[in-house]
């Protein structure tokens, strides 16, 4: 990038320009002011300037007749920050650098040489209405504020002779005001300096204390966002400061954070399909696996094989069959709950229903099992809101597990109690429990937490049926009804409890 796009340079650019400007402004009204006051003068009146002035060019001429009047002003007082002129006899006008006066003052000047009076005239050139001039100080300024306030006591420029031994060699004539143009010109070189030293230090303090530090901090930007750019994630910019240089910051950290969990969350989501993928072709090929091999043994044309033995490989390959049209039914139905697809109905549900139809579904696989299902439901828990069917599924999931589980002679208990404005669902089982590393991941699809359980009432081993799709879709449709759903677990217990709206509270999800 170039150095004049910079934006940097741009407000350096402005704030140099900006002062350069302020300078040249106070510069004018300085110069302006010194011509409007006539105090171009240190320590004497225009009046005793010109007194000064006419008595040493006289004197001058007095020692040397033929000396250079003109030489003589330029060295004495070509210094002097107030104008004037001084014309001889002969008339030349002499000026000790000022280029040119007003023509009243030189007409003023010819006429007193024309007269040729030679008699003392006041000093000061004041027009006073009323009381003389002390005698012993011919230079003294007018009483009511000086020669340059106005008013009665306003200076007059009148020419003061130059007396050559007794005769007039010229006039001396000094301006109440020195020109603003004069001035101008004089004070322009200091000015000038004046007004370099100053930029040149407020250019260097403006880049060093103003700019340096917000470009410090923009280069860190611009670092961390390019370093976000390239694929670091954890590239962050500093935020210290509380200015609009910070707000950049924080923004930009608020993105970056947003992306870094939006990639993480990418990243686990195709860690997720990939697992599935693994999970669902390894369900699918041990059914697939069984029912192929039995077919090969059923269509072996030397093989013979009895009756029995037939129908009994037909009834494997049925069994499988249905596994299979299970195992996709449920992970279609998980797609759908997941994925928000079709809807719930939300209306109010009679737990007292509910329960019954649980423990009517289940009241056969209880007398096998050897297992009491009770229901018991506390005082203002006996209405919730949400789909009917779909509460009745997950609860029957629910069950069905905890009835597997749960040892001959125990107890499957299924309560409901309010909490806060919910209502909780619970089902206990007094089976072997869910060890801690299996704990967490009870609700992943495909998970089978069967070491973990390794009771079993035909032989002591866990249980190995099931899809591990069954935890996965009572969350799907616990949180598709608002809900949350936890488990906790110990030898001996394991609960599971639903948290779900009751009656008069918030809706469900639909």
């Amino acid at each position: 990038m170039r150095f004049y796009r910079s934006l940097y340079w741009r407000i350096a650019f402005g704030v140099v320009a900006f002062l350069a400007a302020m300078l040249i402004v106070q510069a004018m009204l300085f110069v302006w002011a010194v011509s409007q006051s006539g105090r171009s003068l240190q320590g004497q009146s225009p009046g005793r300037l010109a007194v000064s002035v006419a008595q040493e060019v006289a004197g001058l001429l007095e020692r040397d007749p033929t000396a250079d009047v003109a030489q003589f002003v330029k060295e004495q007082y070509a210094q002097f920050e107030h104008p004037f002129f001084v014309m001889m006899a002969d008339g030349r006008v002499i000026t000790n650098g000022y280029g040119s006066f007003p023509e009243p003052m030189l007409r003023m000047a010819r006429a007193r040489l024309e007269r040729g009076e030679t008699g003392r005239i006041r000093p000061e050139g004041f027009r006073r209405p009323e009381g003389p001039m002390p005698p012993d100080d011919p230079g003294r300024p007018p009483r009511g504020g000086g020669p340059f306030r106005g008013g009665a006591d306003r200076f007059e420029p009148r020419p003061w002779p130059i007396l050559v031994n007794g005769k007039l060699a010229g006039v001396v004539v000094v301006p109440p005001q020195a020109p603003f143009g004069f001035l101008l010109w004089r004070y322009a070189p200091m000015l000038s300096l004046v007004a370099i030293g100053v930029l040149g230090v407020g250019a260097v303090l403006t880049s060093a204390m103003i700019f340096g530090p917000p470009r410090r901090r923009l280069r860190e930007l611009e670092q961390a966002a390019r370093q976000l750019g390239s694929g670091d994630l954890s590239a962050r910019a500093p935020q210290r400061g509380g200015d609009e240089i910070a707000a950049v910051a924080t923004a930009f950290n608020s993105m970056a954070d947003d992306l870094a969990a939006r990639a993480k969350a990418l990243a686990e989501a195709d860690r997720m399909r990939r697992q599935l993928l693994a999970d669902v072709s390894h369900e699918l090929n041990t059914p697939v696996t069984a029912m192929r091999g039995y077919l090969e043994t059923l269509t072996m044309p030397e093989l013979a094989i009895d009756e029995p033995t037939r129908e009994r490989y037909l009834g494997i390959i049925g069994d499988e069959t249905a596994r299979v049209e299970r195992l996709i039914g449920d992970l279609m139905e998980l797609a759908r709950l997941e994925g928000g697809g079709g809807s719930l109905r939300n209306e109010p549900v009679s737990v007292g229903h509910l329960f019954a139809r649980v423990a009517a579904r289940h009241e056969r696989a209880c007398a096998d099992a050897g297992v009491t299902l009770t229901t018991n439901i506390a005082d203002g828990a006996d209405t919730l809101i949400g789909d009917q069917d779909r509460l009745e599924q997950a609860l029957q999931n629910l069950a069905a597990n905890a009835i597997r589980y749960a040892p001959p002679g125990t107890a499957v208990n299924v309560t409901a109690r309010p909490h806060g404005d919910r209502i909780m669902l619970s089902v206990e089982d007094a089976g072997p429990g869910i060890s801690d590393t299996h704990l967490p991941h009870i609700f992943d699809r495909f998970y089978k937490a069967d070491a973990s359980r390794p009771f079993d009432r035909a032989g002591g081993h866990a249980f190995t049926g099931g899809s591990g799709l069954g935890l996965s879709i009572v969350k799907a449709i616990v949180e598709r009804h608002g809900g949350t759903i936890s488990v906790r677990s110990q030898p001996g217990c394991t609960v599971f409890d639903i948290s779900l709206p009751r009656a008069g509270g918030a809706t469900a999800a639909s």
